[in-house]
This record gives C-alpha cells, sequence and structure tokens, in this order.
C-alpha cells in the first residue's frame, strides 16, 4: 500500500464533503475518484497534498515515497519556455551532466594522485548517470512534449504566451517527467486532444508508480484504471475494476437497496395496519398485542431510500417541426488565419437524422467550420447551402450565446418572451437551478452551470438542426449519461465537435475527420473510425510535404476521391460485411438442420415411416443445394 486515507472528514459550513471516510492506493495501483461535479473530488486531492487542512481523520503515504500533483488550474514560472519548463523536472540528471563534463575538463591537467581520485568521483557520476537513464533524458522530454501535442515548432514558446490550456499540458509533462511515485491527477485529459489523450492512456498504463486520477472521461477510464473509488453524499466507497464495472456493480447495488427499502416499507405498512385493526378491538389483550407491535416497529433500523434519480438533470430535445432531406450542403469551402490553412476545398453533405461528429486534433479548425455555418465567422471560400426549413440551434463551448450581466431566469425569459415565470421555473427545475439559484448572475457561474443554461436555451429553441461546440465539457459524468440519452432520442440532425470518445461512440451515426486540411468520412462511431483511421487517411487525406497548391502535389492527391465515390465506397464495404454476417449466420443454420435430420432418421418412429422419410430425405437434398451455393458465395465475400 503506497497511499491510505483513514476515516477523513470535511465539511464547509453547514455542508459536510466526506464523513468518516477511508480508501487506500496500492503501489502501482491505476484509481479513479468520481463523482458529480460539487461532490468534493478536487477537495479530496487537496488534503491528500496537504492544500487543504481537514477536520479530521489521517492520510498515510508510504515511507520514502513521492507524490506528484496536477491542479485544474496552473502556475508556471515566468519567463521560462516550454522546453525549459520540462527540463527542470530533470534538473538533477542535467546537474549530474555537467558535474561529468566539467571532471572531463580538468581530467586534462591533472597530475597522477588528483587524477586518480578525480577518476573515482567520475565513474561514480557516469554509473548514476546511466542508471537514471541520462543518455536518453532529452529524448524522453521530447516524446513527452509531441505526445502532449506540442510541435517542435512550439518548444521555444515563453509560457507566459501560453493559453490555460496549453499551461496545463506543459505541467502534465513535467510531473510525468518527474516520476513521483504517486500521481495525482486533476482532469489531465482536459485540453487534450484524440490523440494526446491515446497517448497518456498508453503512458499511464505502463507507469511504474500508482495513479490516482479524477476524471469525467468514461473511455479514459475505462483504459486506464482497476479500482474506483466513488464519494457520493459525503459517503466514500471502493469499486474494483473499471468504469464499466463500477458503473454497472452501482446500479445492481442501487437496485437490490431500493428492493431492501421497498420490502421494508411494505411490512411496515403492514405491521401499522395490524396494530390499528388490535387497536380498534378495543380489550385489554389486543391493546396489548398491538403495543408489543409497536415496541417492535420502533427497534427496526429504517433503511435509507436510495438517492432518487429526480435529483438530476432531465429533458428532451424535440423539434417543433421536420427539415427537408437536405440539411447541410457544403462546397469547396476554404479558410484560414494569416500562413495557417485549417482546410481547403472541402465538399460534404449531412441528411435529416443523421448524427455526425467532427473530430481532430487541437488547432486544425473544428470549432471555426460550426462558426462559420453559424455565421460567427465568413469563409475565405467556398460555400454553404441549409434545405428547406431547417432551424439551428447552436452550443457554443465558451458561452458567447449567454450574457453575463443577465440572471439565469433573464436569459431564458428574454430568449423566449412568451413563457411564464411558471414554464420558465419548472424548464430551469429540469437543469437543476431551483429557488433563488434562477436569480444568480451568469457571470457567476461555474463552466458546468453555463453549460447546463445553454442546454435549457438549446433544448427551448425547438431547432431541428443542433450544431453542439464540445457539449460535454464541464458535465459531470450522470451529466454526459443523460445528454447521451436525450441526443439519441432527438428525431432531428445533429453536428457536434467532441473529444469525448465514449460520447462519440453512443451517440454518432457518421464521423467527419479533419486531418491534413481536408475531411475523411467514416460511416460508423469511434470504434469504426479506430479500425478504419490508417486505411482511410491513407486513402483520402494523405500528408504531402510540398505545398498543397503546387501542380505535383495536386497529381499526387490522385489518391482522393470525391466525397460521394468516399461514401458510396464505404457503404458498399459496410454491405459486403453485413452480408458476410448474414451468410454466416444462414450456413450455420441449414448445418445444425441437416444434422438435426440426421439424428431424426436414426428414431424408429421416422424410419418406419416412409413418407417421413421421404420427406425428411427432400429436405436434406435442398439443404445440401443451398450450402453448395452459400459457401461459393461466402468466398466471394470474404475475399
Amino acid at each position: 500500500m503506497i497511499l491510505a486515507c483513514h476515516n477523513i472528514d470535511k465539511s464547509f459550513g453547514e455542508r459536510a464533503i466526506v464523513r468518516q471516510g477511508s480508501f487506500h492506493i496500492e503501489e502501482r495501483e491505476k484509481a479513479a475518484l468520481v463523482g458529480i461535479n460539487g461532490a468534493g473530488k478536487s477537495t479530496i486531492l487537496k488534503m491528500i497534498i496537504g492544500e487543504e487542512p481537514m477536520d479530521n481523520g489521517d492520510v498515510i503515504l508510504a515511507k520514502g515515497k513521492t507524490i506528484g500533483y496536477l491542479a485544474q488550474h496552473q502556475d508556471l514560472i515566468p519567463g521560462g519556455t516550454i522546453y525549459d519548463e520540462l527540463r527542470s523536472a530533470r534538473a538533477d540528471i542535467f546537474d549530474l551532466e555537467r558535474q561529468i563534463r566539467s571532471i572531463e575538463a580538468e581530467m586534462k591537467s591533472l597530475d597522477n594522485d588528483e587524477l586518480k581520485s578525480r577518476l573515482e568521483t567520475y565513474n561514480r557520476l557516469q554509473s548514476e548517470y546511466e542508471a537514471r537513464n541520462g543518455y536518453a533524458c532529452e529524448s524522453e522530454i521530447v516524446g513527452v512534449l509531441k505526445g502532449l501535442g506540442f510541435s517542435e515548432n512550439d518548444f521555444g514558446k515563453k509560457t507566459d504566451t501560453l493559453s490555460g490550456g496549453q499551461k496545463t499540458r506543459v505541467s502534465l509533462g513535467k510531473l510525468l517527467l518527474a516520476d513521483p511515485d504517486i500521481l495525482l491527477l486533476d482532469e489531465p485529459t482536459n485540453h487534450l486532444d484524440l490523440n494526446s489523450i491515446a497517448w497518456l492512456e498508453t503512458y499511464l498504463m505502463n507507469y511504474p508508480g500508482a495513479v490516482f486520477i479524477v476524471s469525467h472521461d468514461r473511455y479514459f477510464l475505462n483504459r486506464v484504471v482497476t479500482k474506483v473509488v466513488e464519494i457520493e453524499n459525503a459517503q466514500i466507497r471502493m469499486y474494483m475494476g473499471n468504469y464499466k464495472a463500477y458503473s454497472l456493480k452501482k446500479q445492481q447495488l442501487r437496485d437490490a437497496r431500493l428492493k431492501e427499502y421497498l420490502n421494508q416499507q411494505r411490512e411496515i405498512r403492514h405491521q401499522q395496519a395490524v396494530i390499528d385493526k388490535l387497536k380498534s378491538f378495543n380489550r385489554e389483550k389486543s391493546i396489548r398485542r398491538a403495543e408489543s407491535r409497536e415496541k417492535m416497529l420502533e427497534k427496526l433500523k429504517p433503511i435509507e431510500k436510495p438517492a432518487d434519480t429526480d435529483t438530476e438533470m432531465h429533458f428532451r430535445l424535440e423539434p417543433s417541426i421536420t427539415s427537408g432531406n437536405d440539411v447541410l450542403t457544403v462546397e469547396h469551402l476554404s479558410k484560414q488565419f494569416d500562413d495557417q490553412v485549417l482546410f481547403r476545398d472541402v465538399n460534404f453533405e449531412i441528411k435529416r437524422g443523421e448524427h455526425v461528429a467532427v473530430i481532430g486534433q487541437n488547432g486544425t479548425g473544428k470549432t471555426t467550420l460550426l462558426k462559420i455555418l453559424n455565421q460567427v465567422l465568413s469563409a475565405d471560400s467556398g460555400s454553404f447551402t441549409l434545405g428547406a426549413k431547417v432551424r439551428i440551434g447552436y452550443y457554443d463551448q465558451e458561452h458567447h450565446v449567454l450574457h453575463d450581466d443577465k440572471t439565469i431566469f433573464e436569459e431564458i425569459s428574454d430568449a423566449y418572451p412568451t413563457l411564464g415565470n411558471t414554464q420558465i421555473r419548472s424548464t430551469l427545475a429540469a437543469f437543476q437551478f431551483t429557488g433563488d439559484e434562477v436569480f444568480q448572475e451568469i457571470r457567476s457561474l461555474s463552466g458546468g452551470e453555463k453549460g447546463r443554461v445553454s442546454l435549457a436555451k438549446l433544448m427551448l429553441s425547438e431547432a431541428n438542426f443542433l450544431i453542439l461546440d464540445e457539449p460535454t465539457n464541464h458535465l459531470d459524468i450522470a451529466s454526459k449519461e443523460i445528454l447521451e440519452e436525450a441526443l439519441n432520442n432527438y428525431s432531428g440532425t445533429i453536428l457536434y465537435v467532441s473529444h469525448d470518445r465514449y460520447f462519440i461512440n453512443s451517440t454518432a451515426s457518421r464521423i467527419l475527420e479533419l486531418v491534413n486540411q481536408t475531411f475523411v468520412n467514416y460511416i460508423g462511431n469511434y470504434d469504426y473510425y479506430l479500425e478504419k483511421k490508417d486505411e482511410l487517411t491513407r486513402a483520402y487525406a494523405p500528408s504531402c510535404n510540398t505545398d498543397e497548391n503546387t501542380p505535383g502535389t495536386r497529381a499526387q492527391s490522385g489518391l482522393k476521391l470525391s466525397w460521394q465515390e468516399q461514401k458510396e465506397q464505404q457503404a458498399k464495404e459496410r454491405k459486403r460485411r453485413n452480408d458476410l454476417k448474414k451468410t454466416e449466420e444462414e450456413i450455420s443454420r441449414l448445418e445444425d438442420r441437416n444434422a438435426q435430420i440426421d439424428h431424426e432418421m436414426t428414431l424408429e418412429d421416422v424410419y418406419s415411416d416412409p413418407a417421413r422419410c421421404q420427406e425428411l430425405a427432400e429436405e436434406h437434398a435442398e439443404n445440401e443445394k443451398h450450402l453448395e451455393r452459400l459457401y461459393e458465395l461466402w468466398e466471394t465475400l470474404a475475399e
């Protein structure tokens, strides 16, 4: 065991964060800390590192072990570069190298006795340098920086000029290179693109120390962790397994507790009815029996009712009118900022009812595309056309559609003036804003709270084409699952940008990846995208070192097919796979049936009945003919 929290208590005023909470982390174990927004996850990490005092309890770190902590907000040393920051994590190794180089310079001018003494020091330092993998230190720094999405051109950037997300990535890289015995990571996948998240997963799974992670990224947790520590209603519970195993076990336990609670309530009602009946007889004997039962009821330890899902966000998205079949047509669209080309000459269509996810690395232009479609930005060239009766509902990850100086109530009432006071309050209650909370100013809200206000406006819009930019940012896991359900039940059309792979897998019927300044189309969810990514990227978006405007580059792009050809080719491939599966199932069915006929022919009541024998023989022969055709078809499809 490397870390243990024993009977910890923490409250802010009358609000209890954790009561008598206990859990432990083993050496090399990868564990998650989960709970709804505001449950106290970050507070627990801060108590572990001593940044936040506990009211009671103990945090025990194994002797000689070190902790590394990644907070959600970073303060870097001013004036340094990105590369300098990560280099400082290995300062002791670079100090060893300086000492070694200094001794090498000295040895040229030393006599024999001094040389012998310095050689001993030199050999000791050299052995330590090799043991600590000093020769690979620079390449490790470069590998971590590139893994976290920084290019070599970024290495020299001053940290003072970086965005909050870039600072978090620098701090994460610095922490990983420090190699503490246990890593405490608070939302490490925030601000990472899909490639960087996949790299971090692999890094953490192979990390030689322990890892304790706060994250709302379910796909990430499923891949990395083997234990889940849950904080709910100030209580801490531990579950073995990844997030999926935890979710299943939690539901099973909740169902069991609810059943126990309902059974006890049924028994209490029964006993109370018996007591009332005995008392109604109004005889000394029956009254004594009633009093005896009342004492039994008083001694009964009540089972607490499991938390009701009514406290969660709940809503439905319904379009007011049905759009035409052609919802969006994009033709020859291009956009660049200064010398940075985001995308060039892209064409695609979206049909009614499609759920399309746009993915790609940070900075490739995904959000820019959505802003162009919402006419927040203009394209450099090309055009897009909305279909008949299309009404857009836009969810902006930066919440520019909200007004900081308004209250939550005013935000809704001003946007939808026909709604009455009761309707507005009912809507906001569905998004967990009740009582005086509706009079909070937008500027005072957290990112998750602003997200819920934006979702409320989106629901009221009754749009039939939703354009969503990172809709799961700042939402806790329970809220993400509710949003997934609402989108999956939505009869309109959806185009969204997201880095949440679990969310994409659950809601997307099609994926557009923005790569190498163009879009590659995948007719399937995220698992299908992973399966086909390398193949389709090579075919439709090969990386070119020369300027794509030159004739040579355009000729090289002969591998690219038209958008319609891409869709047709992928549709054919999906049909082939479906036909192959159906053929295999039909072969299996006929083979099983013929085996059953062979068995039936050995039964006395069958072989003694000539008519029945003839019937079965003809069926067997017909099945064999059909099987021959199916075997040939299977070979064709399999090839």
